[in-house]
């Protein structure tokens, strides 16, 4: 009954956001137990305290270009469309322009870069983003930038990982530039 459950949530998610979660169904039909265990991984990627969504979801897309997983990149997109960060920041983070994705947004994408290349860079912007916008913020943004790796870290193990391409952002299609994820 339970795995019923789990599969019609799963089957939703994927019709809400046209996204293939197949990596899920699998996890599933293999493991009950993995997939319960695995399960609160959607909420902690979720958590967002104090942080403004464009910053919240350019550490987020910053993060799945780095893992190179174009299917997480187009949700992270997807999600933040549908909750009203605007095309062209949008654009921008994905272009890795900063001036176009705008200074909260900038900061995010410059402090998840940073922290993951363990970039010492990242002390300065921690120090700004607490200023900004408080310590509830930051740990929002240091959740997301440890769950998200977790995603595509999982799809390719299990052989579900497809590599960034292009991303649709409202109507048009984007290639990510390199420069937008970390080397």
């Amino acid at each position: 009954m339970l795995k019923w459950i789990a599969r019609r949530r799963l089957a939703a998610f994927e019709r809400e956001f046209d996204y293939d979660a197949s990596y899920l169904h699998r996890m599933l039909d293999v493991s009950w137990q993995g997939f319960l265990r695995f399960a609160p991984m959607m909420k902690l990627a979720a958590h967002r305290e104090d942080v403004p969504p464009a910053a919240w979801y350019a550490a987020k897309i910053v993060v799945s270009l780095a893992e190179d997983c174009g299917p997480c990149t187009q949700l992270g997109v997807t999600m933040a469309e549908r909750e009203g960060v605007p095309q062209p920041v949008l654009r921008g983070i994905l272009a890795g322009d900063e001036k176009a994705m705008g200074s909260d947004a900038a900061l995010a994408a410059r402090f998840a870069r940073a922290t993951l290349a363990h970039d010492p860079a990242a002390d300065v912007w921690r120090e700004q983003i607490v200023q900004r916008w408080g310590e509830r913020a930051l740990l929002s943004l240091a959740l997301a930038i440890a769950a998200v790796r977790v995603f595509p870290t999982v799809k390719y193990a299990l052989g579900h990982g497809k590599a960034c391409s292009r991303i649709r952002v409202g109507n048009m299609e984007t290639r990510p530039a390199p420069s937008a994820a970390p080397a």
